[in-house]
């Protein structure tokens, strides 16, 4: 079930007790994992959520994300030849303006997702928007200020972390999170009206075969899709 946005003004300290510390420290040894796999093969993966925050719980997925358009075949080569299974692998897009993006399940709760077509700005705010963390930072165990599907600011504390609504607060809010007062109001926009009227659906995403590339399947949406053509030349003049 998708978490509700909480209402303006709302604030609360939160203390993490030690099971807490305990699967946070495990999740980030996974996502670290990961990291450096893809690292040796000169790839920058960024995780991104709650584990970067924080503010984790049993059902917390390990979100990673390469900023930059790469060769679908160099990180799945990086991956394999670290030992880490491919489970599923998937093309989706937003809508019809948003970059396409590939996602590599290693399992149902570990992913790495890259671009396909370069993210403009804003969609690459939105990783930073949510907290997101490198290989340093995870190493030194520090935890990085995002803003949630609540849209709760988290800031973390020595003993766990401070949240608050952004919701009325939403220029405080970017400047804490390091990111454009634009992104933060269009990621209200977003959360408080899937609230009203639940979630809206993406306009793609296709499951990949075994004997498909995620070029390949680019390729084919593109003879296709000629608002999809357009996207391509916008961004690529960027």
């Amino acid at each position: 079930m998708a978490k509700k946005v909480a209402p303006a003004y709302v604030s609360r300290e939160v203390s993490y007790d030690d099971y807490h510390w305990e699967l946070l420290d495990r999740l980030r040894r996974k996502a670290l994992d990961v990291m450096g796999a893809l690292n040796k093969h000169g790839l920058e993966g960024m995780v991104h959520g709650s584990v970067a925050r924080g503010d984790v719980n049993p059902k917390s997925d390990i979100d990673i994300i390469i900023p930059e358009t790469t060769e679908s075949f160099i990180i799945e080569g990086a991956l394999t030849k670290s030992g880490f299974p491919i489970e599923a692998r998937e093309v989706s897009q937003a809508t019809p303006v948003h970059t396409v993006k590939a996602t590599i399940y290693i399992d149902q709760m570990l992913k790495v997702t890259f671009p396909l077509i370069p993210m403009r700005g804003k969609e690459r705010e939105f990783y930073k928007f949510g907290g997101e963390a490198g290989i340093s930072e995870l190493e030194a165990r520090l935890r990085v200020p995002g803003i949630d599907k609540r849209l709760m600011l988290i800031v973390p504390t020595d003993y766990g972390h401070v949240e608050r609504s952004v919701l009325s607060y939403e220029a405080e809010a970017a400047r804490i999170v390091g990111v454009s007062l634009e992104t933060v109001i269009e990621r209200v926009r977003v959360l408080t009206r899937r609230d009203k009227i639940g979630r809206t659906g993406i306009f793609f995403k296709r499951t990949l075969q075994e004997d498909e590339t995620f070029e390949g399947v680019l390729s084919e949406r593109l003879s296709k899709d000629p608002s999809l053509r357009r996207l391509l030349r916008q961004r690529r003049k960027r």
